[in-house]
């Protein structure tokens, strides 16, 4: 086989779903980097090396210890015992029991010991081993491998539901020499798969292999689209999956509506985290959100908060559909006469007269007119012919003299 098959061959598989169409000569359309893309399935969890045009000292070997990644963003360290010339993008097959497996090389060199450092594992540890470069007949059977699995998970789900199991089979995978696949499913609960097992290898005549993930791992390994337009953080940078309370949307003054609040793994999503710590900082300088305010005309209770202007919104317990503005000062100075025994007038009187914002005004970035012929209004005139009203009509010929001739009577005899 030619170097050119196999270069088609390698993008064939490296291709991700979105660039997996093929033009005329193998390489993959859409993102044009043929199977190099860092946009979602095709490189998932990627790390840019930094140190790739920097060589090393004198003396100084490198690392022997890459980084392997195999489908839909797993990765494990491999030690490269043979001294095997390495980068980032060659194909591998990788020790593993039994046989081997066929992985793409995500990172090498001296960054793999912070991959390695972040994720807990020692230097010195004992790791499977990288065999060699992966030639074309390791490639083609990882080619069928992969073809096969789809057939397989529908397969597998049938299987499935016909012994009534509470579980969904997310996704199959099968080993680079294809003697193994490894089924990832979702459970609320224990699942007894011992007959499923003997079904599948009966089914398809390979090893089996369970492994039960989260529903935040299974959304990490499928990917999407979220709500913000953009792919999920979970598969394609987060790599630790943090707990998430309803408490962390009560702090940033969100809705409690779970169909906003969830991602499509049906939990919180992780991106309520995010600001959270920024929200906690800005909430230690107000006062609590319990709090009340006891004035000459009653007591007054918080009904809301901004917390980016420090401002506060209270309401008499007799007029709670009348809201006033306070900002955090004057909440402050009310709540330290109250602490004296003494009550205010009104909170009338500390409410916060600040000027309303003026509408701001962007102008186009580009140098254009503000108003594009989209931004027109329409014209309400419409060029269309009136048609003629059919009473008006009968109207103006019962008033039009008739230029007819009355017919002559009888003559009398």
């Amino acid at each position: 086989m030619t170097s050119s098959s196999k270069e088609r061959s390698i993008y064939r598989i490296m291709a991700c779903s979105n660039c997996s169409s093929e033009s005329q000569d193998g390489t993959p359309k859409g993102c044009k980097n043929n199977g190099s893309c860092s946009t979602g399935s095709c490189n998932k969890l990627t790390v840019f090396d930094w140190l790739s045009n920097m060589s090393l000292p004198q003396g100084q070997e490198p690392f022997d210890v890459v980084e392997v990644r195999f489908k839909n963003g797993r990765k494990d360290f491999f030690r490269n015992t043979e001294k095997i010339t390495l980068s980032i993008g060659d194909i591998v097959a990788t020790e593993t029991s039994p046989g081997h497996d066929v992985g793409i090389v995500s990172l090498a060199g001296e960054l793999v010991k912070v991959q390695m450092k972040k994720k807990n594992v020692a230097q010195d540890a004992e790791l499977a081993k990288v065999y060699r470069k992966a030639s074309q007949k390791d490639i083609d059977i990882w080619s069928e491998a992969r073809k096969r699995e789809e057939p397989v998970r529908i397969r597998a789900r049938e299987l499935a539901i016909a012994l009534n199991l509470e579980m969904k089979i997310s996704d199959v995978e099968f080993q680079g020499d294809g003697s193994k696949a490894t089924f990832y499913y979702t459970a609320n609960e224990r699942v007894d798969f011992r007959q499923l097992i003997k079904d599948f290898a009966r089914e398809f005549g390979i090893r089996i292999e369970m492994k039960q993930v989260g529903f935040r791992q299974e959304a990490a390994r499928l990917g999407g689209i979220g709500s913000c337009g953009r792919e999920l953080c979970c598969s394609t940078w987060l790599t630790d999956f943090r707990s998430v309370n309803t408490s962390a949307a009560r702090y940033q003054q969100l809705s409690l509506n779970p169909q906003k609040l969830a991602g499509q793994c049906g939990k919180l999503k992780c991106c309520l985290n995010y600001e959270l710590d920024t929200y906690l900082d800005a909430l230690k300088d107000f006062p609590d959100l319990d709090t009340k305010l006891y004035t000459e005309k009653g007591k007054a209770n918080c009904q809301k908060v901004d917390i980016f202007k420090g401002l506060m919104w209270f309401s008499y317990e007799n007029q709670s559909s009348l809201w006033h503005v306070l900002t955090t000062e004057k909440v402050k100075e009310i709540l330290a006469l109250n602490a004296k025994k003494q009550k205010v007038d009104a909170l009338e009187d500390f409410v916060d007269d600040t000027p309303k914002e003026v509408p701001k005004n962007f102008q186009n970035a580009v140098g254009q007119d503000d108003l594009t012929r989209f931004d027109k209004p329409k014209s309400k005139r419409r060029n269309k012919k009136r048609r003629p009203n059919n009473n008006n009509k009968q109207q103006q010929n019962r008033n039009k003299p008739s230029n007819k001739k009355k017919p002559n009577g009888p003559k009398k005899q």
